[in-house]
């Protein structure tokens, strides 16, 4: 009995040490994951807040107030970015967990601030760089200006008044920014194409990378991803079109929009190319999930007799 009893505790106490030990490298593990989080977070809070400060720092003729102005949106979606990366569950960054779709976003946002405010720059600091930035803009500017194009119409939102000069400037920011967005929408249908998005070594998580899609809500969820995604590409394609047609008309009655200020300028034509190769993005990034989604469900139904029978 005495022999019993003594390989008993010995067994309890190994399975005790095993139990302490999953439970160390568990909380290893998860402060790890915490971290990692945070850290992540914190880089891309800071990123962000230089995007938005970009043009105030690169323009000299930029003034006192406007610079706190931009200080504090700059602090403001800084902020938002941090509770958003930092949270376990996102509620409104889309493909947090699924890089690099916001990675090249983001590249493609940095890089038409970034060159637009060197051509803006270059207005009253000229150097090599702002006159190379100038002259690209202006060759694709040009290029690009034709009838019902999309930079001819983005130069129909200045003023009926505007000097030819203002309308130069207008196109040719047009034509840098358009650029950008359409060598960043190749570069993330080649990353696609290449089979690296979304990873295959990891879970693809619909939850937490869609915050704002409801699974459970109407119909099948391929279905609405793919209707979900065709809208996203529509847009992405008429926007640069439908854009200066609406100011155009929203500004009847009103003080025409005015792009003379360099930070005007910037935004607006940033937001013009970003906004619509982002949603075109966003639907190529939806029609793919809802691709992943079927070939899913069909490898699910692959009986043990290895014949595959159609879902109901």
């Amino acid at each position: 009995m005495g022999n019993i009893e003594a390989t008993r505790l010995k067994v309890r106490d190994i399975f005790g040490t095993l139990a302490w030990q999953n439970t160390k490298q568990g909380r290893l593990k998860g402060g790890r994951a915490v971290f990692s989080r945070l850290t992540g977070a914190i880089v891309r809070m800071v990123l962000v807040m230089v995007l938005v400060a970009t043009p105030s720092v690169l323009l000299v003729d930029a003034t006192a107030d406007a610079k706190q102005m931009v200080a504090l949106v700059a602090l403001f979606i800084g902020l938002l970015t941090f509770v958003e990366y930092n949270a376990t569950y996102p509620s409104l960054v889309e493909f947090r967990d699924a890089p690099p779709f916001n990675r090249v976003r983001f590249l493609m946002l940095l890089a038409t601030v970034v060159s637009l405010s060197m051509i803006a720059r270059g207005k009253s600091m000229p150097s090599t760089l702002t006159d190379f930035t100038d002259a690209v803009g202006t060759l694709i500017g040009i290029s690009m200006d034709f009838p019902y194009s999309p930079v001819r119409l983005a130069t129909l939102m200045v003023a009926n008044d505007a000097t030819a000069q203002q309308i130069a400037d207008v196109r040719t920011a047009a034509g840098m920014a358009y650029l950008i967005s359409l060598i960043s929408l190749s570069v993330y249908v080649v990353i696609l194409k290449a089979g690296r998005w979304p990873s295959r070594g990891r879970a693809f998580n619909v939850w937490v990378n869609l915050p704002t899609f409801d699974p459970t809500a109407g119909a099948d969820v391929v279905t609405r991803l793919t209707r979900d995604a065709r809208i996203n590409i529509a847009l992405g394609f008429l926007l640069p079109f439908l854009i200066p047609a609406v100011v155009k008309i929203g500004s009847t009655g009103f003080e025409p929009l005015t792009l003379t200020s360099p930070q005007t300028l910037i935004w607006t034509m940033t937001a013009w190319a970003f906004l619509p190769a982002s949603l075109f993005m966003r639907g190529i990034a939806m029609s793919r999930i809802a691709d992943m989604i079927t070939e899913t469900r069909a490898a699910n139904m692959l009986g043990a007799d290895g014949k595959q029978y159609a879902s109901a």
